[in-house]
């Protein structure tokens, strides 16, 4: 069931030139499920080569057909959605449930992308002199270098495909170490649908050696890359040696404000839901809870017995609403924070540390009354923590969720019109969920602001990173 992860170049699926592999671990298990292909220079070098050769070939391919295999990508996602999703829950431990919703996303991806293939148009500026004709003409940028994080495996390799297809591009994608398998069953996807061979790379391998190798390639004219704060500003500054455009999607610290006058049961209930999403390991996640001291016991409670409700265990099991972390690392990092936070002073309100001895389960766990000197309130968890802080005044409130350096995701909850409108005005994020935290969809942007990031992925904005803007002008010819 677990995919052959190997190099795809040129059409080809072929081993690392080196002949390396790498291991890749089921986190529920900790036992090896399979391998990947490890890039060389060379390795890479071909790809190079062959995407500046092949580059003008599909931006000349009509946007019609280029949307009609972007279509045909995704109904195969759909038609393979059990495949994909089981294999996404072997590597990720991402229930099995949400991995079959995250292949259904990715398709629509695909579709919203096709659609806006049809859409890039130009434009025609009237002139201020007699006889002069000038246009404002949208062109691929050229090759796109793709790095996609392990969190949403499916979701992020396929939006930066579908996107720098729709436009033109040709791509090169770099997936996480952690969940190789399902970029591989993606570009397969790709593959099948027709996309012609070359357009699409696929290529695994150390990070560093691979980013770096490929920003200072001159054919590289695009990167796109999810991820975290620090991995990130080192990718820019790469990229700014040669004025590559950037889209940076980067890791956030989302607050989420509750007032007095919200319905507190609900809310808690909603919040617990979307913690538990992904084991916590998703970049708008809430985490840093500011809730109005009037109804602040009272969400405590709720929002901890929403915590010990949710069922963790075999992400394989139907039933199962949260499964384990994705490696020893992310669950030493919560165990640290952790540890932190309550020798600041927090006091544990939910939560048992980790679950077993194999695997890397955690609880789901609420640390009340979280001081600020505590590293939980100025780093993100990534994991299955929440931290809880009282706040009085709605300007107090705001000033927290604005204090830090970050600005991807918030959340507010409030029955108050005049509430909602100054929260909206005042919050420094790209992304602000009122009175609920459905945030993302394919034809909605996403992104962040401040160290969070920069460009936006999906909505009619996400395919504009992938054009850049040529004027021409044409005058009669001199008599």
């Amino acid at each position: 069931m677990y995919p052959k992860n190997q190099l795809f170049i040129a059409g080809r699926w072929r081993d690392g030139g080196a002949g390396e592999t790498l291991p890749v671990l089921n986190p529920a298990t900790e036992d090896e499920i399979g391998r990947f292909a490890v890039a060389t220079e060379a390795d890479l070098d071909e790809a190079l080569r062959r995407r500046q050769r092949l580059r003008e070939t599909w931006r000349k391919v009509p946007a019609v057909e280029r949307a009609a295999r972007l279509h045909r990508a995704g109904a195969i996602l759909r038609e393979r959605a059990e495949e994909i999703a089981r294999v996404l829950t072997l590597e990720l431990g991402a229930p099995i449930a949400a991995a079959r919703m995250e292949v259904m996303i990715a398709a629509d991806v695909f579709d919203w992308s096709a659609g806006e293939a049809r859409r890039v148009y130009g434009r025609l500026i009237p002139s201020r002199f007699p006889g002069v004709r000038q246009l404002a003409v949208r062109e691929p940028v050229g090759v796109v270098f793709a790095a996609s994080p392990w969190n949403m495996p499916v979701i992020f390799p396929s939006r930066k495909i579908a996107e720098a297809l729709a436009a033109g591009c040709a791509i090169i994608v770099k997936p996480a170490e952690d969940t190789p398998g399902c970029a591989t069953l993606v570009v397969r996807a790709l593959e099948d649908a027709g996309i012609p061979p070359g357009v699409v790379n696929l290529v695994t391998g150390d990070p560093g050696f691979i980013s770096r190798h490929l920003l200072a390639s001159p054919v590289v004219r695009k990167l796109s890359f999810t991820g975290s704060v620090p991995v990130g500003k080192q990718l820019a500054a790469l990229a700014a040696a040669r004025m590559i455009r950037c889209t940076m999607e980067l890791g956030g610290h989302a607050p989420t404000i509750v007032m007095d006058d919200a319905p507190v049961e609900p809310v808690a209930l909603m919040l617990a839901e979307r913690k538990a999403r992904n084991s916590g390991q998703v970049c708008n996640s809430p985490t840093r809870l500011f809730v109005q001291s009037g109804v602040y016991e009272r969400f405590r409670a709720a929002f901890a017995e929403a915590l010990r409700a949710v069922r963790i265990g075999d992400p394989l099991d139907a039933a199962t609403q949260m499964g384990p972390l994705v490696n020893r690392r992310r669950m030493r990092a919560v165990e640290e924070l952790v540890a932190d936070a309550r020798q600041q002073g927090a006091r544990l309100a939910g939560g048992d540390g980790r679950i077993g001895n194999r695997g890397f389960f955690h609880d789901l766990t609420l640390l009340d009354q979280v001081p600020d000197t505590a590293r939980i309130m100025r780093e993100e968890p990534f994991g299955p923590v929440a931290a809880l802080q009282p706040f009085d005044r709605l300007d107090e409130a705001i000033e927290r969720a604005n204090r830090l350096p970050f600005g991807l995701a918030a959340y507010a909850f409030s029955a108050s019109r005049r509430s909602l409108d100054e929260l909206a005005e005042r919050l420094e994020v790209g992304l602000l969920g009122l009175n609920h935290c459905n945030i993302a969809a394919a034809e909605t942007p996403f992104g962040g602001v401040k160290e969070s990031g920069y460009g936006s992925e999906g909505g009619s904005e996400g395919i504009e990173g992938y054009l850049v803007t040529k004027f021409v002008t044409e005058a009669p010819p001199p008599a």
